[in-house]
């Protein structure tokens, strides 16, 4: 990767998200980073003195904000070679209680979202025969557990989109990967648990993103479409 590639992350938060955005910008990358909430946006981007990490709000569920920040981003920035859809649409509600409006905005946030930045990503690409896209899945990307019917159905349907995308791309050139974390994800809100269960028992999501860094890097000749993270302890 060329000192001041375009890296994009969609669904940056002070978790992963942001772990994703530093770790590219440690390689050189200029990094558009896409949330819904500019303050957020910017005071993580105003957190690195380098400047590599550049704010572009966006609400990755509407099709026409998608397409005018890619749009931007080409014009600013240039072409991505690396895209990353992080965005989540966790939820945990009973089927008795699950309401539509729920269940559909779950859905939109966890696959619709990735269809439109997927497609936007591939579009920028597709013509320069070159670039990563790397969805974000989770444990739910592959079975449905009790009360997580909305949040499984839109990763459920996120690995498919992936899957899809990698079979149509590859041959064009452009890797296209799906990484399913299985468990949680260390976050100062889950201080208390790691701190009950030991060291390393939840990912580090510094670890997370230096795999997706690597993912970027592989050889064409030997590329991942699917791996699992979780950590050492986890049972699966």
């Amino acid at each position: 990767m060329s000192d001041g590639a375009v890296a994009v992350v969609a669904g940056v938060g002070p978790g992963l998200g942001l772990a994703v955005s530093n770790r590219f910008a440690d390689a050189g990358c200029r990094v558009a980073m896409l949330a819904r909430r500019a303050d957020a946006l910017e005071a993580m981007a105003a957190a690195r003195s380098d400047g590599r990490l550049l704010p572009f709000p966006c609400d990755v569920t509407e099709a026409e904000q998608v397409e005018e920040t890619f749009a931007r981003i080409g014009r600013e920035l240039g072409v991505p070679e690396c895209v990353v859809f992080n965005a989540g649409g966790w939820v945990r509600i009973p089927i008795l209680d699950l309401d539509p409006e729920t269940f559909e905005r779950s859905w939109r946030a966890g696959c619709f979202g990735g269809f439109l930045v997927g497609r936007a990503a591939a579009r920028a690409m597709v013509p320069a025969g070159h670039g990563t896209i790397l969805f974000t899945g989770a444990t739910a990307s592959l079975r449905g557990g009790a009360g997580f019917a909305a949040f499984a159905a839109g990763k459920f349907g996120l690995r498919a989109v992936a899957q899809s995308m990698a079979r149509e791309l590859g041959p064009q050139g452009i890797h296209v990967a799906h990484v399913v974390i299985d468990g949680q994800i260390m976050s100062p809100r889950y201080a208390r648990l790691a701190a009950e269960r030991g060291p390393d028992a939840l990912l580090d999501p510094a670890a997370i993103a230096e795999v997706y860094h690597q993912l970027h890097l592989q050889p064409r000749s030997a590329w991942t479409f699917e791996l699992e993270l979780r950590p050492w302890c986890e049972r699966f």
